[in-house]
């Protein structure tokens, strides 16, 4: 049974696990549709439908190339503004320290979604979302508001206030905010829960960081040389890395408790109340940040880091309930034998799984190893979808059927390459 790749139309062969013109891993969720043998139909059917996926995906492709182009305009946009801001070489400055430590915060946070991985494209859509589009958005907003304010009282300072105290939180969250929000609708297949709204929220929150830090390591940098850049990005960098990642997380965790969630007003209220105190925190951080540095120190303590604790332990209990899921809908297939007990148990734990990655990295090399990630990831997906659909999620029951299909037919390719691995 061969499938069709979603994105470039490309009839892609049994046994192959990526498109082989666009690339598009064909175990993500939407990533193919199986197409029937042309013996069943007439020939001019599948050239119809081939047809067909090509216009959609054709605009799918148009859309995402004009997308990227203005992400890319406001991101130079945005760094031609803090050039004027700083000069050339204390831009060069900030951006360095600004991108230094990002990818390691972005495989911590990766490093959570242990069980059903989001797309990579996805996610470095929301992070480019984050340094760009929302920067963007803030800038403007934020720049707008302070000046109408000093504008209307002739107070400089209380127009700083303004913009750190209120538009700041307001603006800024909601801009990142509204790229979760568009995945909560528009790729419901992809936000199964808390633990994927803490995901997406972080990689936009580290996005947006890393564009503002470049801007406030660089105007360090101008006033203070290097050291006055180094020192301050002790502070931002090593001891609060994760201001914005946490405020955005409350939004995240809002949106994801109302996937899961039945009832309706929890699907209403979670998602507007993690708004609001991602809004609150962005906002008291602020403001004890302005009032005093002793002030904002306590903050730190006896609020951010509890808060910040609070949502490692929310993180554990999601990484739990993702592993029921994968549990309660992998059971029929170890029941008809599908699954030993031994892989099944390996399937539903996060240790399990870890250690059986590194099993075939030690004795099959590189090759088995990616073979056994893709099984896992392939076995959660299958999982994830079966949920979906007893939450009443895939209104398309032949969509559904093909893909579970789809799903088993690849554990079945993956198995076979892995062997005793």
């Amino acid at each position: 049974m061969d499938f069709q790749c979603r994105w470039c139309g490309t009839i892609v062969p049994e046994g192959r696990f990526d498109c082989q013109k666009c690339g598009s891993p064909m175990t993500d969720l939407g990533g193919a549709r199986q197409v029937a043998p042309t013996v069943m139909h007439s020939q001019a059917a599948p050239t119809i439908l081939i047809k067909r996926s090509n216009k959609i995906s054709a605009m799918k492709v148009m859309l995402a190339v004009f997308a990227g182009l203005i992400a890319l305009l406001l991101g130079l946009l945005v760094l031609y503004l803090i050039g004027v801001e700083t000069g050339p070489v204390a831009l060069m400055a900030g951006l360095i320290f600004a991108t230094l430590p990002v990818p390691i915060y972005i495989s911590l946070i990766l490093w959570l979604d242990r069980y059903e991985s989001e797309p990579l494209w996805l996610l470095a859509v929301v992070f480019f979302w984050g340094a760009t589009v929302a920067v963007f958005i803030a800038f403007i907003a934020n720049t707008m508001g302070a000046y109408a304010v000093a504008m209307s009282t002739g107070d400089i300072q209380l127009a700083e206030v303004y913009g750190a105290v209120i538009s700041a939180p307001l603006f800024e969250e909601s801009a990142k905010g509204l790229v979760l929000f568009i995945i909560f609708w528009w790729k419901k297949d992809e936000f199964d829960g808390i633990l994927d709204g803490i995901v997406y929220a972080g990689m936009v929150g580290l996005g947006f960081a890393m564009t503002e830090n470049v801007q406030y390591y660089g105007k360090a940098a101008l006033e203070g040389g290097i050291e006055g850049g180094v020192g301050l990005f002790i502070l931002r960098g090593a001891i609060a890395p994760f201001s914005h990642p946490l405020f955005t997380s409350m939004t995240g965790i809002g949106l994801g408790w109302a996937r899961q969630s039945h009832s309706k007003a929890i699907k209403i209220i979670m998602p507007l109340l993690g708004l609001g105190l991602a809004m609150f925190l962005h906002s008291l951080w602020n403001l004890t940040a302005t009032i005093s540095g002793a002030l904002w120190l306590l903050t730190y303590i006896f609020i951010m880091i509890p808060v910040f604790v609070a949502a490692l332990v929310v993180v554990i209990f999601a990484l739990r309930r993702e592993g029921r899921v994968v549990r309660e809908h992998l059971m029929p297939d170890f029941q008809r034998g599908m699954f030993t007990q031994d892989e099944y148990n390996r399937l539903c734990s996060v240790g399990g799984r870890m250690g059986a990655s590194f099993r075939a990295l030690r004795t099959g090399g590189f090759g088995v190893w990616r073979a056994r990630m893709r099984y896992n990831q392939t076995a959660s997906e299958l999982a994830f979808h079966r949920s979906r659909i007893a939450r009443g999620l895939h209104p398309d029951p032949q969509e559904a059927s093909e893909r579970e299909a789809f799903y088993l037919q690849m554990l079945q390719e993956l198995r076979s390459r892995l062997g005793t691995h």
